[in-house]
């Protein structure tokens, strides 16, 4: 399935009413699973904080930068960054430019955590020292604030007489952070073959099961393609993960057009998938010389659930996306 870029919503919408869940798995009581938002927003949240007690929030803005007011501090994350709020930490977003869309992956699951880097060493991919925590910073204001909490997947609210980003100290390290995209050190083959995207991991909620993660943040950033006697972009595959991908800037190198900045896909555990035709025959006709992949960046969200979409997901998604592989001629290999 896919979806085009959703359309705005209503003036006066702030991040929370402007949250709609489109994919799902797993019950939050289980404490395992991941459930994919896309948020579209034009007012701050005025006097009014959330909470989820059910996971962690991944925020991945798409267009117009969002402040994230946190209990532990403030964030100003903008499009090429990610940021995250851990559970149960409350927070309102403001938003700097006006208006924001983005995206918000929600881990029910084990922390989010960078990946072991194995072969790789010490150096690669992410590492913890560009990862960014706020400065302590707290607000002291009396008068009405709304709290909305989600809880076991239903959301609840409360009234307070004065504001819940109030705390002043606190003990621990689990903070709310973010990070810069742009210091994603990429890994990739020097000599053949088109390597797993598991090197694109940029975090980890693992499962019980080594190699099944319960959730992967996985993303492609502006890279060199130099790869000899092979087809570069991903293959046509099925995977025992499930993917959710999402579109930050430019056009992803497997799909011609359809799928847009703001725009959404879903392609679920054992579903096989790949190129469009436009894509593949651009990629079998190239000329392997080394070639830079820029100003694009996608991204997804795996899992080894599957994703299940809600009726808003359902009733919004283009009505003919298999029609990308239609007219595939057949082709055979020298």
């Amino acid at each position: 399935m896919r979806w085009s870029p959703l359309p705005p919503v209503a003036p006066s919408t702030d991040l929370i009413d402007g949250m709609t869940t489109m994919v799902a798995n797993c019950d939050p009581a289980s404490l395992k699973g991941v459930a994919v938002h896309i948020y579209r927003a034009n007012t701050d949240m005025d006097r009014r904080v959330f909470v989820d007690a059910d996971g962690e929030l991944l925020f991945i803005p798409q267009r117009g930068a969002v402040e994230l007011v946190t209990e532990l501090g403030r964030m100003l994350v903008s499009p090429g960054e990610i940021a995250l709020v851990p559970r149960g930490v409350r927070f309102r977003a403001l938003l700097p430019d006006g208006e924001a869309c983005g995206y918000v992956a929600e881990n029910h699951g084990a922390l989010f955590r960078l990946p072991e880097l194995g072969p790789i060493g010490s150096n690669g991919l992410a590492n913890a020292r560009d990862l960014e925590t706020p400065q302590a910073w707290f607000e002291d204001n009396d008068g009405a604030c709304e709290v909305v909490q989600k809880f076991l997947g239903s959301l609840w609210t409360v009234t307070l007489d004065h504001s819940p980003l109030d705390v002043v100290a606190w003990h621990g390290n689990l903070v709310p952070w973010k990070y810069d995209l742009a210091r994603f050190n990429a890994i990739g083959t020097v000599s053949f073959d088109h390597p797993d995207p598991s090197i694109f991991t940029v975090l980890t909620s693992p499962s019980e099961t080594p190699g099944r993660a319960n959730c992967d943040f996985v993303v492609f950033p502006p890279r060199w393609m130099v790869a000899e006697d092979t087809f570069r972009p991903p293959w046509f595959h099925r995977n025992i993960m499930s993917e959710a991908m999402g579109l930050i800037a430019g056009a992803y190198d497997a799909k011609a057009e359809g799928f847009e900045p703001g725009g959404l896909s879903l392609h679920n555990m054992m579903s096989a998938h790949g190129p469009d035709l436009d894509s593949w025959k651009a990629a079998t006709a190239a000329e392997l010389k080394p070639h830079k992949i820029d100003g694009a960046l996608a991204f997804m969200v795996e899992s080894c659930w599957p994703f299940v979409p809600t009726e808003q997901a359902l009733a919004t998604a283009q009505p003919d996306y298999d029609g990308a592989w239609s007219s595939f001629p057949k082709a055979r290999l020298p």
